[in-house]
């Protein structure tokens, strides 16, 4: 393994899944890329609390974004990994990570087996059950 991709929402699934891929970066000697995926939609609620701030919607983003990887990146590390980047991007989390896989040639996606979605009852979140069908390269789904 060359190439490890762990999503990360700031959910406590992701969490999981960032330490279980940096244990696996660590033991492969292989570099761990963790990403954040916003699909940029904030609730009318959280619309509102933004502009009663006078922040801007893509600051909010970057700020949400930067504080997920940086705790994420800690995890990381504190699990053995070296080799480590981060990234944003923006889009249907699923679709990102399918496209990033195959741009990079990902051995492996890890990501936790429910997210900050909202239908908390399902067996599987809707970006991992995508994933596991659709991805070109391994995927481990951590509970």
């Amino acid at each position: 393994m060359k190439l490890i991709i762990s999503a990360n929402d700031g959910s406590d699934g992701a969490g999981r899944a960032v330490a279980l891929a940096a244990a696996l970066a660590k033991s492969f000697d292989a570099k761990l890329l963790i990403v954040q995926v916003s699909d940029d939609n904030f609730s009318q609620k959280q619309l509102a609390q933004l502009e009663q701030l006078k922040v801007a919607e893509g600051d909010a983003l970057e700020q949400i974004s930067l504080g997920i990887l940086s705790k994420a990146k800690a995890i990381a590390k504190d699990h053995g990994a070296t080799n480590i980047d981060t990234m944003t991007a923006a889009g249907d989390p699923a679709k990102v990570l399918i496209e990033l896989a195959k741009r990079k040639h990902a051995d492996a996606i890890v990501v936790g087996r429910r997210g900050l979605g909202q239908l908390e009852g399902l067996l599987l979140g809707s970006v991992s059950q995508k994933l596991a069908s659709l991805a070109p390269c391994a995927v481990i789904i951590v509970r």
